[in-house]
């Protein structure tokens, strides 16, 4: 098992987060069903929580195969898809329980993510009140402007160095921006990786996480750039909100993948 704490710094509020983070995944969401993936919903209802109060639980199946590569599809089952368990009680929300069901071969994959979020710099030390935190945990510091982006995803219309969103007029991010932005919220993930396998456990999870890095990065930065597209234009009243909780799914769908991909190359 390995556990990392990721800190992703936005010039959002935080409930202005929220509408963007479902806008962007709504978004990816259409994206895939277009080309022939599917997201099956097998449960959502409302659920409460002692501690949270109430929320919402969701549980998804999110079927692959489409996006694996043609040599990985003649040694993995025909129906491969990725279990989703989220409860969500903005702005605090579990997400994990991710299960691969492959051949035997392959043990068992999952992901387990924890998420807070503030309207802060990232400066909440020992936010997340788990056993598995501890003072040794990684902590990832995530620049949305000048951390480094695979050159595969880079769009310069994505980048907040150079985007201003007109809508906000926020943007165009200089060097240390998160010193001086206001408003500022913070995404704090708490990302636990488990492949429990002898020989590759090491390898596998290190490599996830770096893909978990990627991913939210990526991510983040959409989220952003995407601000004119969405800002004022949904509403926290509107039942959308609550029926359709924004959970890191669409996300994390990549993570799997590169995993199945990552254990068929070393064999």
């Amino acid at each position: 098992m390995l556990l990392k704490e990721y800190r992703i710094c936005m010039p959002l509020t935080v409930e202005e987060y929220r509408i963007g983070q479902l806008y962007m995944i709504s978004k990816h969401s259409h994206e895939q069903s277009e080309r022939g993936e599917g997201v099956e919903v097998v449960q959502n209802e409302p659920y409460e929580d002692p501690n949270y109060g109430p929320g919402q639980f969701t549980e998804k199946r999110i079927y692959l195969n489409n996006k694996l590569p043609s040599w990985a599809k003649a040694v993995v089952p025909k129906i491969f898809y990725v279990t989703e368990k989220a409860w969500n009680y903005y702005p605090y929300t579990i997400t994990g329980n991710y299960s691969c069901l492959l051949c035997s071969f392959l043990p068992k994959f999952s992901i387990h993510v924890e998420t807070k979020y503030e309207d802060n710099k990232g400066i909440s030390d020992n936010i997340f009140d788990t056993e598995l935190r501890d003072e040794e945990t990684e902590v990832c510091c995530i620049d949305i402007a000048y951390d480094e982006i695979p050159e595969r995803y880079y769009k310069e219309s994505e980048d907040p160095r150079y985007f201003k969103s007109e809508k906000t007029t926020r943007g165009l991010l200089q060097e240390g921006w998160r010193d001086t932005q206001d408003p500022i919220m913070c995404s704090y993930k708490l990302v636990t990786v488990k492949f429990e396998v002898w020989g590759l456990q090491t390898r596998v999870e290190q490599f996830v996480h770096k893909v978990v890095r990627d991913v939210l990065l990526l991510g983040h930065r959409q989220a952003f750039a995407w601000v004119d597209e969405w800002i004022g234009k949904f509403g926290i009243d509107q039942p959308v909100m609550h029926t359709s909780f924004p959970s890191d799914c669409c996300l994390f769908v990549p993570l799997p993948l590169f995993a199945v991909s990552f254990v068929l190359t070393l064999s």
